[in-house]
């Protein structure tokens, strides 16, 4: 019987959740080698550290024995493909996974409000302790996908692969969609007038000139009059953060920077800021800021609501396109903008919605109208009460319905791909499995798959 082999990578570290850490007495209790895959090892530490993390994150229906087997087998995968990473020389650099672990602790301790004692308390040990510890199984982590991704780069199912992987499914089989629409947006986001942008230019200089003179700390300055209140909570800082994270504007100014410098004040998206480099590693950087964001004014909401209705009229006779006004007049911030306008489902990773998945503003804005047709302006309000302006395009609408090769093809496409990368992932594990060593503790062989991993590898049982 072929077993099928499935890969579930590394579970996410850090998550806000406690993940459960083992004293120092239960680690030297569990500090052994239980598997051996070519010159990869897998301690009993890192399964029972995996398995306490499941108990302790999903509570009900963790079997002891089933839960540590399917650990221990996505172990084994993934070890297996991190020793054929490095015959293959695929590595990955230190300070790439020391920018990740840092990117990763400082989140945790933003989210702590940088208190230092509560993240001792909730883990266990300290931020450095906890990245010397998750450094190597991270490293492995970020091997394991690089090879998996190398194996089935650039696989795609053909138009007759297609076809034929759709014939193969059972007619009672098939998926049953609900009524599906695919929509595009315009997206207008109202700017400050000239006099509200030289007010916050100036309240911005202003504030850097106390903080050089002295007459108020940085930390002070941006828990009373930042905009921007995550970081203000914490005296404008943004912990450590990697090259790529920051607006162009932002970033640029922040890597010309030297510790202890303080910026002049620059202009972004989200208005002006002052920033000031604590300390820079490689390509992370340690910084604060101060944000001053100018006031939207209802005239200027008027104004942009008067733009968008003159570029709608535009579009509805037919003077431009939906997709070329997206191109020329919608905010290029928004994640549909270059997609042609066209929203994209982020829980199904396509571009269809069922209705009654949709925002209760969109659905009522698009509920009446026919396939092609332009929606009336409605207004959005973002979590920090910021007002957006948008029109909708219809673009497609279907009936509840089964699936089926005309409606549905570009989502039977995707299952196809699917398919073939599963199946040829296995096919290329079953023979790395066939080349290597593997030696397995006897008590471990009970689990379901794992005689098959050993008659199928060059392995060794033992004690």
């Amino acid at each position: 019987m072929r077993v099928k082999l499935i890969i579930f990578l590394l579970l996410p570290l850090f998550g806000i959740s406690s993940i459960p850490l083992m004293s120092q007495q239960t680690e030297v209790l569990l500090d052994k080698v239980i598997v051996q895959i070519g010159g990869e090892y897998i301690l009993l530490s890192e399964l029972e550290q995996q398995y306490a993390y499941i108990k302790e994150t999903q509570r009900e229906g963790v079997h002891p024995i089933e839960t540590r087997c399917m650990i221990l087998e996505n172990l084994m995968a993934q070890n297996l493909l991190v020793n054929q990473a490095k015959l293959d020389s695929i590595l990955v650099a230190p300070e790439e996974v020391n920018a990740q672990l840092d990117a990763r602790i400082d989140r945790i301790l933003q989210y702590m409000g940088n208190d230092h004692e509560m993240f001792v308390k909730e883990y266990g040990m300290t931020p450095e302790e906890v990245k010397a510890e998750q450094r190597k199984p991270l490293r492995n982590q970020i091997m394991a996908e690089r090879m998996q991704s190398k194996v089935m780069a650039d696989v795609r199912a053909t138009p007759s692969e297609v076809v034929k992987f759709f014939n193969s499914i059972p007619r009672d089989s098939l998926p049953f969609y609900n009524s599906e629409v695919q929509i595009s947006e315009l997206v207008i986001v109202p700017e400050a007038n000239v006099e509200e942008k030289e007010r916050a230019l100036n309240k911005i200089t202003d504030l850097r000139n106390q903080i050089l003179s002295g007459e108020i700390s940085f930390e002070e300055a941006a828990r009373t009059f930042s905009d921007d209140q995550g970081s203000a909570r914490v005296g404008g800082s943004l912990g450590w953060q990697s090259r790529g994270t920051f607006v162009p504007e932002f970033e640029a100014t922040i890597y010309n920077l030297v510790p202890g410098e303080l910026s002049d004040p620059i202009e972004t998206e989200f208005g002006y800021h002052i920033i000031q480099l604590i300390e820079r590693r490689g390509n992370t950087v340690n910084a604060k800021h101060i944000l001053i964001n100018p006031e939207i004014t209802p005239n200027d909401l008027e104004l942009a609501q008067q733009h968008l209705d003159s570029i709608r009229n535009l579009i509805i006779r037919d003077t431009i396109p939906f997709e070329m006004a997206v191109r020329m007049h919608g905010n290029d911030q928004v994640q549909s903008y270059s997609n042609g306008g066209r929203i994209v489902n982020q829980a199904r990773g396509n571009t269809f919605f069922e209705i009654g998945d949709l925002d209760p503003d969109i659905y009522f804005a698009i509920i009446n109208l026919e396939v092609g047709e332009i929606s009336e302006i409605v207004e959005f309000s973002e979590r920090g009460g910021e007002k957006r302006y948008k029109i909708f395009k219809l673009l497609t609408r279907t009936k509840p319905h089964r699936a089926n090769l005309k409606e549905d093809y570009a989502k039977i496409k995707d299952m196809a791909t699917e398919y073939k990368r599963a199946n040829l992932f296995n096919e290329w594990l079953m023979e790395r499995l066939s080349d290597s060593f593997i030696h397995i503790e006897d008590r471990y062989h009970a689990c379901p798959n794992i005689e098959f991993w050993l008659e199928q590898s060059r392995s060794t049982a033992g004690n």
